[in-house]
């Protein structure tokens, strides 16, 4: 995990000084957490896992960072809670389908409208997968870059316009 954050904001630089947040299935906040101690103006961390939520705050705690922790899920949060344009960044390390059958949540955030109308103009959606998954882009994401580290392949992608 410190190996996929620590590749991810190299990547971003100085994109996050300043960037407003989104960190979906958040579960203990790294990512979020780790937008924060970079320098981004604010992040909202949606998790649905009482467990992790309350990960989530003490983790806010331990570090002395303030962040918004949404409860709920994050489909729900995307459909009902969320204004167009309020994120720079949108970051999502959804659980991985591993045998046929279980929810596949990639898919699901790729086809979210709800999630692209999140983004401000110039956002980025940082999206963690399984490896060796085809992203189902449509005609509506650009993939810029494509990482892969160990069990985690990391794609960074943008609205097409």
């Amino acid at each position: 995990m410190d190996v996929v954050k620590g590749a991810i904001y190299s990547s971003l630089s100085d994109f996050i000084i300043g960037a407003r947040v989104l960190d979906l299935f958040a579960g203990s906040g790294a990512l979020g957490i780790e937008a924060l101690s970079r320098g981004a103006a604010a992040a909202t961390f949606v998790e649905s896992d009482r467990r992790a939520v309350a990960a989530i705050e003490k983790n806010l705690e331990r570090t002395k960072l303030t962040g918004d922790v949404q409860p709920v899920d994050v489909f729900r949060f995307l459909d009902r809670l969320v204004g167009a344009g309020s994120f720079d960044l949108i970051l999502a390390d959804p659980p991985y389908a591993k045998v046929p059958g279980e929810r596949d949540f990639t898919p699901e955030l790729l086809g979210s409208e709800p999630l692209r109308k999140a983004l401000k103009p110039n956002g980025i959606f940082i999206l963690e997968h399984m490896p060796g998954a085809k992203l189902p882009l449509r005609d509506v994401w650009e993939c810029f870059r494509q990482k892969r580290y160990g069990a985690t392949e990391v794609a960074f992608l943008r609205p097409v316009s």
